[in-house]
Formats: structure tokens, C-alpha cells, sequence
């Protein structure tokens, strides 16, 4: 492999392990602390709800100024709160900090993943995109599965403001490994003549290419029942292997690996296996609404890894499909925006999976949530096929 391509991937791989430590240990030193299962999902919707709310007006400065100079924006400011956060800690005490931290450094995420999704067509000009996309998701995926692994293991060393000083250095190293790539490519990415507003008129574009393509109207109903099952995958993971089935952290660790050899195996396949889209979308959905079912009816902790597996490793097969559809019909220049709110509007999803969590778990018991949130989705990927494919019958006919 070359060694820019090498760089490129470092980096993305230490930036996302650095951020899913970040958004994991969060619900966890909650969960921890409290022994609640809703403190825990109130704790992943305050951090992981800006996030989601900073997609539309990243995409609009991604199409604006250069995403290379974002990106490293994103990474260095990132490492700058991981240190105002442990500062914070140590004069006032808390865990209050590490939930601000996480929600504050979540925009900052949201900043370095749409520089890196402009990047990404110029960065592998020569390779078919659907495989690239597997690539870079494998090494996006290897950080955002063995991230939870990571942070339970140093959990176990250290308190959760030494953790973060860790992750603080890894945003950094991943900052040093982009400047490498940069220096090493010598790529120059085209920044497109753009309207001064970086508010509404991008809004507008972006609403305005949803509603002519019935595409886009379709991956974004399916997106928001993937994220549905995602979002209280993550908000409940940690409470139901160590709460419910008295896993314990070694168990939960024993997960993530899974999940994270489960996930890697399947992107490679998807590297060397040219599939349609439809069977990628197809495939993809069936198994995460699949995973959610088993793991929400499972009696015992075999039945819940069967159903987490086929989540976090499915998962990235809709990703792949979701992201080559939209890059062949959203026009370049209005790329960044438009992607911005579909990402918006996919995602705002996890976080309400998080609040339901944290309004419902108590009353109804964890495993009626997911097994609620499965249905829904299962509804919502029949609605999409039966709605959309309709709907682009009729434009294809009339036009």
C-alpha cells in the first residue's frame, strides 16, 4: 500500500478510536456511578445529540473552505478539551465534565467526518468507490468497535480522567499522521464558489435535492431505522451484558472483539465481492432489524452476542450502501451540505433511542424498548420499499 494511502487510513483509525473511547465510557462511569440503566441513556442523548444537530453547517463549510484545513481543525481542538475537561475535573470533581466533554468534542467529531467524506473521492481517484468505501470502513470500523474494547480496559487501570488524556494524545497522533498524508499526496481538492450564507441557503439546496430524488428520500427512512436499533445498541450494551446477564466487563470486552472481527471480516468481503446496491441495502437491513429482535427476546447472554454481532457487523454493509448511492446522485458541489442534513436527519434517531432508554427502560424493562424499537424498524424498512419503490415507478413513467 502506499504510504500516503497508509497515512490516510492511521489517521482516520486513530481519530475514531479516540472518539468512540470518548462516547463510550461516558454511558459507562454513568451506569457506574448511578446503577441506572436511564441515567445511562439520559447520558448518551446529551452526548450524542450535538453531534447529529452540527451535520447540516459542517457540510456547508466542507463545501466552502478547504476540509483538509478542517480536519485538522477537528483533531487539535479535540486533544485542546480533552485536557480543559481533565483540568475542569481536577478542581471541581464530577462526572459532569466527561458528559460535557463528550458532547462538546461530538461537534468537533461531526466537523472531521464530513472533511473526511469530501476527501475521500479525491484521495482514491483510480479505485471504485464502493471499494474504497469498504476499505476506509475498515479501518473506520476497527476504531469505533475496539474503541468500547479499549476504554473498558483502561477503565479497569485508570479513573475516566486519565483515560481521557490518553485519548487526548490519540487526536493528536492521528492529527500528526494526517499532516503526513497531506505532505506525502500532495492532493488539492477543489473548494467550489459559494453563497456568503452558511446558514439557510445551504439548508435550502440540500432540502431542495432531497425532495427531487426519491433515492435520497429512501436511504434517509431506512437510515433512521438502522440508527433506531444503533442508538439503543449502544445506550443499553454495557447495562444488559454486565446488568442483566451478569457478564461482567471481562464479557463485554469479549464482545466488542467479537463485534469488531464480526465487522472487519464482512468489509473485507465487501472489498473483494462486487455486490448490486440493492442486495447491499437489502442484506444489510434484514440482518441489523434480524439482530435486534434476537436481542431483545434472547433469555441468556449467547442469544444477546448473536443478536449484538449481526447489529455493529450489518451495520457497516447498509453504511457502504447508503454512502455509494448518495455519492452518485448528489452533484459535487452542493455535496458536503446536502450530505450534512441526510446525516442530520439519518441520526437524529440514536439519540432519541437513548432518551426512550432513559424515559421507558424503568417502566417497561430494557429488553420491551429494544424489542419495540425492532418493530418500528421493521415497519419502517416496509414502508420505504413499498413507498419509494412506487413513488420512482411513477417519476420514471411521467418522465
Amino acid at each position: 500500500m502506499r504510504k500516503d494511502y497508509l497515512a490516510f487510513f492511521i489517521s482516520l483509525f486513530l481519530s475514531r478510536l479516540a472518539d468512540q473511547i470518548l462516547l463510550f465510557i461516558v454511558p459507562l462511569v454513568v451506569f457506574q456511578t448511578t446503577n441506572s440503566v436511564s441515567w445511562a441513556g439520559l447520558a448518551f442523548f446529551v452526548e450524542s445529540l450535538p453531534r447529529f444537530l452540527a451535520f447540516p453547517l459542517c457540510g456547508a463549510l466542507c463545501d466552502k473552505f478547504s476540509p483538509v484545513r478542517i480536519l485538522h481543525i477537528s483533531q487539535v481542538y479535540r486533544a485542546l478539551l480533552c485536557g480543559v475537561a481533565v483540568g475542569l475535573y481536577a478542581l471541581f470533581g464530577g462526572i459532569t465534565w466527561v458528559v460535557i466533554l463528550s458532547a462538546m468534542c461530538g461537534v468537533l467529531t461531526t466537523q472531521g467526518i464530513m472533511a473526511r467524506e469530501v476527501l475521500m473521492p479525491h484521495v482514491f481517484q483510480q479505485y471504485d468507490y464502493t471499494r474504497t468505501l469498504s476499505y476506509s470502513q475498515i479501518a473506520d470500523q476497527t476504531g469505533l468497535v475496539l474503541g468500547p474494547l479499549a476504554a473498558a480496559l483502561l477503565l479497569e487501570v485508570w479513573g475516566w480522567h486519565w483515560v481521557v488524556l490518553w485519548v487526548a494524545g490519540l487526536f493528536l497522533l492521528a492529527d500528526l499522521s494526517m499532516r503526513a498524508w497531506q505532505r506525502w499526496s500532495r492532493i488539492t481538492v477543489k473548494v467550489f464558489e459559494q453563497h456568503q450564507d452558511v446558514w439557510l441557503q445551504p439548508l435550502r439546496i440540500a432540502f431542495g435535492h432531497i425532495r427531487e430524488q426519491v433515492q435520497l428520500q429512501k436511504i434517509i427512512t431506512l437510515a433512521v431505522g438502522v440508527n433506531l436499533i444503533v442508538g439503543v445498541t449502544l445506550a443499553t450494551s454495557a447495562a444488559m451484558v454486565i446488568g442483566q446477564y451478569g457478564g461482567g466487563k471481562d464479557g463485554y470486552a469479549a464482545l466488542q472483539a467479537a463485534g469488531a472481527v464480526t465487522t472487519i471480516a464482512i468489509l473485507f468481503f465487501l472489498a473483494r465481492v462486487v455486490l448490486p446496491l440493492r442486495v447491499l441495502g437489502g442484506v444489510g437491513y434484514a440482518m441489523i432489524a434480524a439482530g435486534a429482535f434476537i436481542s431483545a427476546l434472547s433469555p441468556n447472554l449467547a442469544g444477546y452476542t448473536l443478536g449484538f454481532l449481526l447489529i455493529v457487523g450489518f451495520d457497516k454493509m447498509f453504511n457502504v450502501y447508503m454512502r455509494s448511492l448518495r455519492q452518485r446522485v448528489i452533484p459535487p458541489q452542493d455535496f458536503g451540505k446536502t450530505v450534512g442534513v441526510i446525516t442530520l436527519l439519518n441520526n437524529l434517531s440514536q439519540p432519541l433511542a437513548g432518551l426512550l432508554v432513559a424515559l421507558l427502560a424503568a417502566p417497561l424493562g430494557t429488553e420491551r424498548v429494544i424489542l419495540f424499537l425492532a418493530v418500528l424498524t421493521t415497519l419502517l424498512g416496509v414502508a420505504a420499499l413499498c413507498w419509494f419503490t412506487k413513488a420512482g415507478n411513477v417519476r420514471t413513467a411521467v418522465s
